[in-house]
């Protein structure tokens, strides 16, 4: 998580230098390495996943690549069928590991894993075209650059000026906190507390996942035209806060599978703030924009399972495989309070991020534009009045003050 932290910005900014092919095919790359090395050695293995969190940030790479090739007002929807594609692997890789580890054995799911691993790599070489534009980046490799075009330093100084990028990157880390917490452990959680068989938390997963991925195609494309951006961001946030509230609360099974399909819907913050975040950057800063946002998230599933688990301990809730009494000291937890004490206290730092959330302002381009907008007429406003003839046709002639275009529906451009 600190490696992905510290990585994934830089890996971010040097993709708006470079061009995102080149560098997602190295984080799916190094993401994927350690796969085989599960079954060849596992202090290998244990190696080489420390060194892949530096490249495991192929979803800033990805979500650049999307804000290149997608206008401003289809950006969140592409973005929610980025994150639905991924919730459908979620809900799909268990199911086939758990199969195919039942009927033949591990070695086979990892065979199958690197296979899948080596196809993608081969996919991205063969049919992912470069999205950067060429007038963004050099003609070659081995094309001269200045450093301040390269410095990932100085885009990360640029953006960390941003109040705007600044919030969001709050928001994220104090929502994105107890997510990270709860997918450690929620599952174990089941099992050791709540009383569910194998069974059924496969069901819960494949449940929470394919709702996740109606919320995120279908649900979120509604709720941006109606609701705009940052509502979009705050009713995730909302749910969120619903979901781990009821996850503390709940001690029954049917809790957990209604707090389910509440956790589904949580689960359009993440492209919403994506999105939030690419219309606030500029087009060669979508990469190191992302990058900081995936890094905070990397940063997020290094600290929240450590601050569930102490949680945990704190409360003296035993979470452990071993035993075959499914319910230790579920009987126990049926007359708490609180039976899961995490989850409340994730809900509690969710609030907090909501109430970050509700000073980020909505279009702060925009705004951009009109103070853009506005200075100039104040400085033609300002300038003394000349000879109409001498004083207009130069300004006139020179294209390098403003331009304006007006597309309209003919296909006809109008320049100002």
């Amino acid at each position: 998580g600190l490696l992905s932290f510290l990585s994934a910005p830089l890996i971010g900014a040097l993709s708006d230098v470079w061009g995102r092919k080149p560098f997602l095919l190295g984080t799916v790359f190094f993401t994927c390495f350690p796969i085989p090395l599960m079954r060849i050695s596992p202090w290998w293995y244990f190696a080489m996943i420390s060194v892949s969190g530096v490249f495991s940030v192929t979803f800033s790479v990805i979500f650049a690549y999307v804000a290149d090739v997608t206008q401003e007002h289809e950006r969140s929807t592409a973005y929610g069928w980025v994150s639905a594609t991924f919730a459908a692997s979620l809900v799909s890789s268990p199911a086939i590991g758990a199969y195919l580890s039942a009927s033949y054995g591990d070695s086979l799911v990892v065979l199958v894993a690197t296979v899948v691993a080596l196809l993608d790599i081969c996919f991205i070489l063969v049919a992912v075209p470069e999205s950067l534009p060429e007038k963004m980046r050099p003609v070659s490799w081995g094309a001269q650059i200045s450093w301040k075009q390269a410095d990932p330093f100085a885009s990360l100084k640029k953006v960390g000026k941003d109040s705007t990028v600044f919030l969001i990157c709050i928001t994220v880390f104090l929502s994105y906190l107890p997510e990270a917490g709860q997918y450690s452990s929620f599952f174990l959680y089941l099992r050791q507390v709540i009383g569910f068989g194998s069974v059924k938390i496969a069901a819960f997963i494949a449940m929470v996942g394919i709702l996740s991925i109606v919320a995120q195609t279908v649900f979120l494309s509604i709720l941006m035209r109606s609701l705009g951006n940052k509502n979009t961001v705050l009713l995730g946030l909302g749910f969120q806060m619903l979901q781990l509230a009821w996850y503390g609360f709940g001690a029954q099974a049917w809790m957990m599978w209604a707090a389910g399909t509440v956790a589904a819907m949580s689960s359009i913050t993440f492209p919403a703030v994506s999105a939030l975040v690419s219309w606030n950057a500029d087009s060669d800063q979508q990469g190191v924009a992302q990058g900081i946002i995936t890094g905070i998230r990397g940063l997020c599933n290094g600290l929240g399972p450590a601050l569930y688990g102490f949680i945990f301990y704190m409360f003296h809730v035993e979470l452990t495989e071993l035993g075959p009494e499914l319910n230790s000291n579920s009987d126990a937890l049926q007359g708490a309070v609180i039976p899961g004490p995490p989850f409340l206290f994730g809900a509690c730092i969710v609030l907090m991020s909501f109430l970050v959330a509700l000073f980020i302002p909505e279009y702060r381009k925009a705004s951009g534009v009109q103070k853009h907008s506005n200075s100039i007429s104040g400085n033609l406003t300002n300038t003394p009045e000349r000879g109409s003839d001498e004083d207009i046709e130069p300004l006139l002639q020179d294209s390098s003050i403003w331009e304006l275009s007006f597309e309209e529906p003919g296909n006809q451009s109008t320049e100002l």
